[in-house]
């Protein structure tokens, strides 16, 4: 019977790695966009400040400081860290199916594929949350500096600021990705046999409750290793001190 529990839910911790790896794989890239449109001062109606008369009026005088790339990336970050990821899970899986006439998610990988969609936008409003206070803690100093040696504002970006981002970002990323190890079990909500759901049927088939919290097991040497790779990258930036 232990061989039996340990190879089903050695099959549901690949279904939650998979998860994990595709969520990362595109979360964290999306996130830097989202952190650079949060920080946009792309104004359209800037122009307005030729015409001092209009800036008398409240109105006039907001939209010529209006950003809608940084107000609509806020807007959509402010959505996804206020609602559960549970929430969020449940409407990208079954919404489409309330709109339109048939569940866009009917094909033989659908459950998976939304449950990615979902990780990916909770997990990359978090992650650009994270970026922005970064790249926002790299003192101003170091962007003049570079731009005096005659740098572009790519290398600036990328030889000086990028790399010190990296380093203040490393603890409260961990943090995050630990965090979505054990997110990851709820994907069961929408049937998919991942580790937690695994254990679950075998409470619910044979009536024992130990290979729920066998899985247990599964999380912590993940989250283990994922530590010990976290510690050594900190060890590895520490030169920035």
């Amino acid at each position: 019977m232990f061989q039996t529990v340990t190879l089903a839910l050695l099959r549901g911790c690949g279904t939650m790695l998979e998860l994990f790896a595709l969520t990362l794989l595109f979360s964290l890239p999306l996130g830097l966009l989202v952190a650079f449109g949060s920080m946009s001062r792309w104004a359209p109606f800037h122009f307005l400040v030729r015409w001092p008369r209009l800036l008398d009026q409240k109105f006039f005088r907001w939209l010529s400081t209006f950003a809608p790339v940084s107000w609509l990336c806020n807007v959509v970050v402010w959505i996804i860290r206020g609602t559960p990821l549970m929430l969020q899970l449940i409407i990208i899986f079954y919404g489409p199916g309330l709109w339109f006439d048939h569940n866009i998610w009917s094909f033989s990988s659908g459950r998976m594929t939304a449950c990615v969609v979902a990780f990916v936008i909770n997990y990359a409003c978090y992650f650009s949350v994270i970026y922005r206070g970064g790249i926002q803690s790299v003192p101003a100093g170091q962007w003049e500096a570079g731009e005096v040696l005659g740098m572009t504002k790519r290398q600036i970006f990328f030889k000086v600021t990028l790399l010190q981002m990296i380093k203040r970002i490393v603890p409260p990323m961990s943090n995050e990705i630990i965090t979505l190890v054990k997110d990851t079990s709820l994907a069961r909500i929408i049937a998919i046999s991942e580790l937690v759901k695994m254990g679950e049927d075998f409470m619910r088939s044979d009536g024992i409750t130990w290979p729920l919290f066998y899985t247990a097991v599964f999380y912590l040497v993940v989250v283990g290793i994922l530590t010990l790779l976290f510690n050594f990258l900190e060890r590895k930036l520490s030169y920035f001190r």
